[in-house]
């Protein structure tokens, strides 16, 4: 009897997906030092947020990202179908987010991406493969969303017509290469060179930062914001990471360009939530991911 009650005990597949996307997102916001970003140092360069707020934003995040991934084990397939059920589901975790923090941003572009990466690793958890994953969840990004809102006007989309770049929603649909192509491979990398976890985390965020347009820049900042968070972080990895002394030396001559500036990589961030939540996904699964 105590086995079955063990048994029944055990959380569910999307519990444990919601557990992941909450541990990155807690993760990422602990990480230090991070240039211009909440971190355990203080606010960066914003006047809204605190690690604090974070944290409670992160937990508060639960419900959708389990409610994500029912829906795509209910669906058992991508469809036009579970996109509007998942668009609908993220609206209602913004809503949520937002009471939480009393109508401060803290985790928009972080609902879409791990919402849809916690649909797509439920689709495909015979096989908790990253990149496998992430073109599932792109083809959940290109399908259309006709209940979602469209706001012309916000910064997001300002940015994007005024410089020409993709957004958050575009990273999406093309299978987020800014993680599978920057962010997971220098992070396995660190990792192999013996740098630490942490150093491996911020080498990670780096590795995105070094490519990404980030919109969250780009908005606060402008082109001047982006080119210096781009060469910055190529600076620090150039010179050998978090984890070497040069490394720091440029890292903390970032951290300071970008308060000047008053830039903050948000949309890097996000990322590199993203990052960490596909690393864990096989490790966390010592039986198919859907077995029980």
């Amino acid at each position: 009897m105590s086995a079955l009650i063990a048994r029944q005990a055990q959380p569910s597949l999307a519990e444990r997906l919601a557990d992941l996307a909450v541990q990155a997102l807690i993760d990422e916001a602990d990480l230090s030092p991070k240039p211009g970003l909440v971190d355990r140092r203080g606010n960066g360069a914003h006047d809204d947020l605190h690690l604090g707020l974070m944290h409670a934003s992160a937990v508060a995040l639960w419900p959708t990202f389990k409610a994500m991934a029912d829906a795509a084990l209910i669906a058992g397939e991508v469809s036009q179908p579970l996109r509007e059920i998942l668009g609908g589901l993220g609206r209602d975790g913004e809503a949520e987010m937002l009471r939480v923090t009393k109508g401060v941003n803290t985790h928009r572009g972080a609902i879409w991406a791990l919402g849809l990466l916690s649909a797509a690793a439920a689709l495909d958890a015979d096989a908790p493969d990253a990149r496998r994953i992430s073109n599932t969840a792109a083809a959940l990004a290109r399908l259309d969303d006709p209940a979602a809102p469209h706001n012309p006007d916000s910064h997001g989309a300002r940015v994007c017509r005024r410089y020409g770049v993709l957004g958050a929603r575009e990273q999406a649909q093309h299978g987020f290469p800014a993680v599978i192509d920057h962010g997971l491979p220098q992070l396995l990398a660190s990792r192999r060179e013996g740098a630490g976890e942490q150093n491996a985390r911020l080498d990670a965020l780096l590795a995105i930062m070094s490519q990404l347009t980030d919109t969250c820049v780009l908005h606060r900042a402008g082109l001047e914001g982006l080119t210096r968070m781009q060469q910055g972080a190529r600076a620090v990895l150039a010179a050998g990471g978090a984890a070497s002394l040069a490394g720091r030396r440029q890292l903390r001559a970032l951290d300071h360009a970008m308060l000047a500036l008053n830039a903050s990589p948000g949309g890097a961030a996000d990322l590199l939530a993203a990052t960490l939540f596909l690393d864990r996904l096989a490790p966390a699964a010592p039986a198919p991911i859907g077995s029980n």
